[in-house]
């Protein structure tokens, strides 16, 4: 009996690639002073490279960034803190959030999610997609001092729903930190399906958030 599921956030429940052009658009326009000689497309495009992701720390970004472009009057750190404290200004959810999570608690399943990052910042992201209170455990890498796919991370968020792996299902987009890891500590894996990666070993594959549901009603009947 399924119990509890539990989610990544970016590029899972928030959809990161978008959120990010939406915000470094914005971001070069509310700073055109300082940005007007480089074209938007450009900055756009330049940022998403050197980003990967996500993946790259964005002091670095930053740094790299107004280097490239000879920024001048306006300093990496500044630019860093920009997109600290606006970033949530712009976060866009992937199609039938709401709804998937009510249908979840509608089920009267539990639900958390572990994601890594910085604490406050994927915080206020959570608050911003208006989900926070979905949630039974949010767990964030930065403020547990432990990261995905560290198989304690998982542990934690299973701890704090009281449930079993077996009894819980976790639906992230990395092959890696979270289908992988999640398999590897007792819980079914749902994939969010991305283009970038093959022959992710899933236990279940999606391309919309409401197939969650469907994946949990099967498996609670033992139907798939």
């Amino acid at each position: 009996m399924i119990k509890a599921v539990v989610f990544d956030l970016d590029r899972t429940l928030l959809d990161r690639d978008k959120s990010v052009r939406v915000f470094i658009e914005k971001q070069h326009d509310r700073l055109n002073t300082f940005l007007d000689h480089i074209p938007k497309e450009k900055y756009i495009t330049r940022f998403i490279e050197l980003d990967q992701r996500g993946y790259v720390s964005k002091d670095k970004v930053y740094q790299q960034i107004v280097d490239e472009f000879n920024i001048t009057g306006l300093t990496w750190q500044e630019l860093l803190e920009d997109y600290i404290s606006r970033f949530k200004d712009s976060c866009r959810p992937f199609p039938n959030l709401n709804r998937m999570l009510e249908t979840l608690l509608g089920h009267h399943l539990i639900l958390g999610v572990i994601t890594n990052g910085r604490g406050q910042f994927q915080l206020d992201n959570i608050k911003a997609l208006g989900i926070e209170h979905y949630f039974e455990s949010i767990l964030i890498s930065e403020w547990e001092g432990v990261k995905k796919p560290d198989p304690q991370i998982f542990y934690k968020a299973l701890e704090a729903l009281d449930v079993v792996p077996a009894e819980s299902i976790y639906v992230g987009d990395h092959p890696e930190n979270d289908i992988k890891a999640s398999r590897n500590v007792g819980m079914k894996s749902v994939w969010m399906k991305d283009k970038r990666y093959d022959g992710v070993q899933a236990d279940f594959v999606i391309e919309d958030l409401m197939e969650v549901p469907y994946i949990v009603e099967g498996l609670c009947s033992r139907r798939i």
